[in-house]
């Protein structure tokens, strides 16, 4: 974590005393540990675009301003990176510099060895010497126990230990650490934010709000890359799966590029539906797909299902209600190299599937022989609605049932606030459908939307009665 912005050539280091002192030990190790990242995480991102919360540690309640950013910085909105300076005294040894890397080899166990901070600094008034920074909380009171003087008498150095006042800046302090410093004190600032390409995505809480532009500056200071950091500013529209967003910091350029499974896709953020948190799911489901398979995408977005389907040589009908969506969706098949494996769709969803869907099904289905191995997956990612939509599937077909092996699979996503959400989802895909999936249907929690929400996939094969509707015979 150390990589979202901590510069060890901004720590100013200066030879102090040798004198004894008052400070606070405890309280000092307690800012080293801060800075090694064993304090609540407010703001992290990581790779795979999943989200950490570092373990709570114990505060030292007797000081408490010494392992933080300056306290005056305590209601800033507009940031002053100036401000967060901070002195703190931590012990050192001065050694020789030749021998430097026989102690910190003799001494490992108590040199500091805190990501992004020197263990090794320049003495101002003996270039001959160096200062090898310790661990204060192996150090306590400035004293070496008896094994470690030993393994300094053995080496020529002086075992007294010194102390330093390390300056401390905004680029030592942590994005979690500035902004519990700068958010009035009993709020809650825990939160999180999601990576797109370039832009960082905050969902703020209301009193985050007056803080929101300098937050925004911190995240973009923090993480390498980041050149945009947006809030959402209400919920997704249902019709088009997106949402309104206000720009924080940086670039007002919302047209990206990201990668999941090895795929690339381009996308306007404020246009087009596109959560990094569905990246396993994306996966599981493309990974039930073989070559030769035929995939019906009902709210394909800009083709985080579809392409990589295609990619496994699967035939790919890709349907999305927003014009925005179907535009990616046609660039991300090219970008690709797909196109000519995905047919393109800008319709409603029952559209999509009372027409191309069904005339595929109609056609394909009666041709397949007992021996054929061609599956039919109908994948309906819109949570909100999709549930809604499964009444489409009753008699959508006319004939005599094809086989058992053969009846489409559908993997239709729900939210549910139920106390046993698998057994909602089904009960309401059943009353959708008319008929009842027990034992004919599994469930897979995707993921916690919210307290007490969940998203969830329902999988199933269309019950041929559902699917079909047998001819009147004649007469």
């Amino acid at each position: 974590l150390w990589r979202l912005g901590y510069s060890a050539r901004l720590l100013k280091t200066n030879h102090f005393r040798t004198a004894a002192s008052n400070t606070s030990f405890p309280a000092v190790w307690m800012l080293l540990a801060q800075h090694s990242g064993r304090i609540p995480g407010l703001f992290v991102v990581v790779k795979k675009n999943t989200f950490f919360t570092m373990p709570e540690t114990v505060e030292d309640r007797t000081n408490p301003e010494l392992y933080l950013p300056h306290p005056g910085v305590r209601g800033m909105t507009l940031l002053d990176r100036e401000a967060f300076k901070r002195t703190v005294v931590v012990p050192a040894l001065k050694v020789k510099k030749e021998i430097v890397h026989n102690v910190l080899k003799s001494l490992k166990q108590s040199v500091l060895q805190r990501p992004g901070l020197k263990r090794v600094v320049e003495d101002p008034e003996d270039e001959d010497s160096r200062f090898v920074i310790l661990d204060p909380h192996k150090v306590p009171e400035f004293s070496l126990g008896e094994s470690e003087q030993q393994v300094l008498k053995q080496l020529s150095v002086h075992p007294e230990v010194s102390k330093y006042h390390l300056e401390l800046t905004y680029e030592n302090f942590k994005s979690e650490e500035i902004l519990r410093a700068v958010l009035p004190e009993g709020q809650e600032v825990t939160s999180g934010f999601s990576r797109v390409g370039h832009i960082a995505h905050l969902n703020l809480r209301d009193h985050q709000l007056p803080y929101r532009h300098l937050i925004g500056q911190v995240i973009m200071d923090k993480n390498p890359g980041v050149t945009c950091v947006v809030n959402k500013t209400n919920i997704i529209d249902s019709t088009y799966r997106n949402f309104e967003m206000e720009v924080l910091a940086g670039e007002n350029n919302l047209v990206t590029k990201v990668k999941e499974n090895n795929i690339c896709y381009e996308l306007d953020f404020s246009k087009v539906y596109w959560n990094p948190r569905l990246c396993t799911e994306h996966g599981r489901i493309v990974e039930l797909l073989r070559a030769g398979d035929v995939l019906f995408d009902v709210f394909a977005g800009v083709g985080p299902f579809s392409i990589p389907a295609a990619k496994r040589k699967c035939r790919v009908f890709a349907n999305d209600l927003n014009p925005e969506s179907y535009s990616w969706l046609l660039h991300n098949c090219k970008l690709n190299k797909v196109d000519s494996r995905v047919k393109v769709f800008n319709m409603d969803g029952r559209a999509f599937l009372r027409g191309p869907v069904r005339e595929e099904l109609s056609r394909e289905l009666p041709l397949l022989k007992e021996e054929q191995k061609t599956n039919f997956h109908i994948v309906m990612n819109l949570p909100a609605l999709a549930l809604e939509f499964l009444d489409v599937f009753r008699h959508l077909l006319v004939g005599e049932p094809c086989s058992p092996a053969a009846l489409p699979t559908v993997h239709c996503y729900g939210f549910s606030k139920h106390s046993n959400p698998g057994r909602d989802i089904q009960e309401r895909a059943e009353a959708a459908l008319g008929t009842s999936l027990a034992g004919r249907c599994s469930t897979f929690q995707v993921r916690n939307v919210a307290p007490n929400k969940e998203m969830l996939c329902l999988s199933f094969q269309i019950p041929a009665d559902v699917l079909y509707k047998r001819p009147c015979p004649d007469g």
